[in-house]
């Protein structure tokens, strides 16, 4: 009689790990739906946000994790040396300074994500990165640079694509 009920303890406890196994799996199943559906829902927010804000995006599903990638459209500001490099060391100081906080002001009003000068002395300088819908803004904005006006430097503005929130590394 002993043997017969721990034989049935036995089969109940089976039974209920293999229930609570196959009640994992469908909770598994069900959260990988809304996991998806959600992150499609969020993509389609995101586009429809940049979207309505003027930026050109697309996007596709990355093979490896599966997920979708949005790209957006952005502005490369390529600052060349200019015409006009006459300034005396205390002018070409005044306008470093002002340059400087022309970019600043670039990044903290959300017109540009990045910029930095080139580490030789070639005739590209530097690069800004405008995250601004339009070539028109982009270029407007990058011609407002007070080394730009002075002549010191000249602007080429390239569209420019990358992945929506992908950092550098």
């Amino acid at each position: 009689m002993k043997n017969v009920i721990l034989l049935a303890l036995g089969i109940i406890s089976v039974s209920c790990v293999n229930q609570t196994q196959e009640e994992n799996k469908v909770k598994q199943t069900e959260l990988k739906e809304k996991v998806e559906k959600n992150n499609l829902s969020t993509v389609s927010k995101i586009k429809k946000d940049l979207e309505s804000k003027g930026f050109q995006t697309f996007d596709y599903v990355d093979e490896k994790t599966k997920d979708t990638i949005i790209m957006q459209q952005y502005f490369i500001a390529f600052l060349k040396k200019g015409t006009n490099r006459s300034q005396s060391d205390k002018e070409a100081d005044s306008l470093q300074k002002l340059h400087l906080a022309h970019l600043t002001k670039m990044y903290e009003k959300g017109y540009a994500d990045i910029s930095g000068p080139f580490g030789d002395d070639g005739e590209i300088r530097g690069i800004t990165i405008y995250n601004v819908p339009t070539l028109e803004m982009a270029d407007s904005l990058a011609n407002s640079d007070p080394m730009v006006k002075s002549g010191r430097l000249i602007i080429e503005v390239h569209p420019w694509w990358a992945a929506k929130g992908m950092p550098l590394r």
